[in-house]
């Protein structure tokens, strides 16, 4: 058997700093091919959101955050990705948004950049007759893109209504059948405004809204008000368009409404967008 004599041969750390680490990213690649986006996507991260109320929210977000490669490069450097990100993880606004994307196509040498980060957002509700307390959720969208300098931030909000089926109710003669709904929307940010003001927008152009947490005479209330308010998806849609429409600080906006029926099946759905620029030129 042959004897160890000693530990296997290492690098010290002097040998390490004065060893020449290669840049295979940095290669040439001979494929002639460029790649639209890379980058990193499924990384969570702990972030602080401005709210409305005054304050911040601490919260979890999932990055995705992508560059161009031209075709003479092999390939990106992941790492830069991960140092922007955490260099703004603490208050993040559009603002800050906008700069972390600016930041990134620098750093990567790139001329185009995206970046998305979705993140759940708590909100207190009261409940309409008690006035019990209870928390929401939303989920909420941050989208930036940076093609040749220019940058253009949209949100998405996702907010769950109930809907009532006005079909259902005209030839029932007992009630009519609700289900609860998904209504997402997405606009344009060129201007400043606070995502609550999307979620609550949608909320109100459902049948009625959700609450966390509903007492007996809460829920009377909340049944009532989905009675008296029937909305088909195609309602919901051209409801909240309409509120878009008449809001100069929306040039842009895509609205989707799905129904979870409860009595057949499958989902209704139906979708609005539309482009005030593109219209008026």
């Amino acid at each position: 058997m042959a004897k160890i004599s000693g530990a296997p041969n290492r690098l010290s750390s002097s040998d390490a700093s004065d060893t020449q680490i290669a840049d295979v990213q940095g290669r040439a690649d001979p494929r002639q091919l460029a790649i639209n986006k890379v980058g990193i996507c499924d990384i969570r991260h702990p972030v602080s959101i401005a709210q409305r109320s005054g304050g911040h929210q601490a919260t979890v977000a999932t990055f995705g955050m992508y560059v161009n490669l031209p075709h003479e490069f092999k390939g990106t450097h992941m790492s830069r990705f991960v140092q922007i990100l955490n260099a703004h993880e603490h208050q993040i606004t559009l603002e800050s948004f906008k700069q972390m994307l600016t930041e990134m196509t620098e750093r990567l040498e790139s001329d185009n950049g995206h970046i998305e980060m979705s993140f759940p957002y708590f909100i207190d509700k009261f409940a309409p007759v008690t006035r019990e307390k209870g928390v929401m959720d939303y989920e909420v969208c941050f989208i930036g893109d940076r093609i040749d300098g220019q940058t253009q931030m949209h949100v998405r909000v996702k907010v769950p209504v109930t809907t009532l089926c006005p079909c259902s109710k005209d030839i029932s003669k007992y009630g009519a059948h609700n289900q609860r709904s998904l209504i997402t929307l997405e606009v344009r940010a060129d201007e400043f405004f606070w995502a609550e003001e999307l979620i609550e927008m949608a909320e109100s152009e459902g049948s009625c809204e959700l609450f966390g947490i509903l007492k007996r005479i809460d829920e009377k209330v909340v049944t009532e008000r989905a009675y008296e308010n029937p909305k088909f998806v195609e309602d919901v849609v051209r409801d909240i368009a309409i509120r878009l429409n008449d809001d100069e600080r929306f040039r842009r906006y895509r609205v989707e409404s799905e129904n979870f029926e409860s009595i057949h099946n499958h989902s209704a759905y139906a979708m609005i967008e539309h482009d005030k620029d593109a219209a008026n030129s």
